[in-house]
């Protein structure tokens, strides 16, 4: 019992110390981007450009591939329930809502996750490892404005781009089965979903989205800045990144759909 007792105390120091550290580097990242450029200290344009490229641009076909096949799924496992009780009409409506407030959203944030997640940590680990990131703090360049501010940034400004990407592309993988299974007219297929659509279902996915780019963005920034063991260290790191990173987006995910579903 007392060994039990120590390891779930060391446990619970080693927990608090990571939320130390990761509010620490959380409040520094938003000093660099909230408060430094109001004295002149600007993140790189350039580099906050090519982040939106790794970030946003490479990551448009997967996104696209997966919400595709993703509606296409959805469409067919709901046709024939819908056909059940004379419904069929309705599907439009079912996969827009469905793509808009909910499955937009989640599959990007778990698609980002696990590949510009892990990328992320790769690429810091690895810096870290070979002490790159020491050599930038004995140079004077903030390592956090240098490494990190333009990979929240691009994160924060791609990661709702995606999100409308996945909406339509999955939205045309639900119309794809309504117009050539169940043989629904192409316009009325259309007037009914964007009937059923309000605003609200569409800025509830992108508000969503913001928070899941933040939470990438964090988790795989910070993984990297504490790899320790070579090589290993940054596989282990890598992965601890995104199976955190997924948990904590399903968790905020289920936290705000509550929050909507009352509003």
């Amino acid at each position: 019992m007392k060994r039990l007792a120590g390891y779930t105390g060391r446990n619970a120091r080693i927990l608090l110390q990571h939320l130390s550290s990761i509010t620490a580097l959380f409040m520094e990242t938003c000093y660099w981007i909230f408060v430094a450029p109001w004295k002149g200290k600007w993140p790189s344009g350039k580099e906050i450009l090519r982040q939106m490229e790794l970030v946003g641009v490479d990551s448009v076909p997967i996104v696209a591939f997966v919400s595709l096949f993703f509606g296409l799924t959805l469409a067919m496992l709901t046709s024939y329930q819908l056909q059940q009780v004379g419904s069929e009409m309705m599907l439009g409506s079912l996969v827009g809502i469905s793509f808009t407030r909910e499955l937009g959203p989640l599959l990007t944030g778990i698609v980002v996750a696990a590949r510009v997640g892990a990328a992320i940590t790769a690429e810091l680990g690895s810096m870290n490892v070979y002490e790159e990131i020491d050599a930038l703090d004995t140079m004077a360049i903030p390592p956090v404005r240098f490494l990190i501010v333009p990979r929240i940034i691009a994160l924060f400004i791609m990661m709702p781009c995606l999100v409308v990407i996945a909406n339509i592309v999955g939205i045309i993988g639900g119309y794809l089965i309504g117009r050539f299974s169940l043989h629904i007219n192409s316009a009325y297929y259309v007037r009914l979903m964007f009937d059923s659509m309000v605003l609200k279902d569409v800025f509830t996915g992108l508000f969503k989205s913001v928070f899941f780019a933040g939470i990438i963005g964090m988790v795989s920034c910070y993984q990297g800045f504490i790899v320790r063991g070579g090589a290993e260290g940054v596989g282990r790191a890598t992965t601890q990144s995104v199976v955190l990173a997924i948990e904590l987006i399903i968790v905020i995910d289920s936290f705000w759909n509550a929050v909507f579903y009352f509003m």
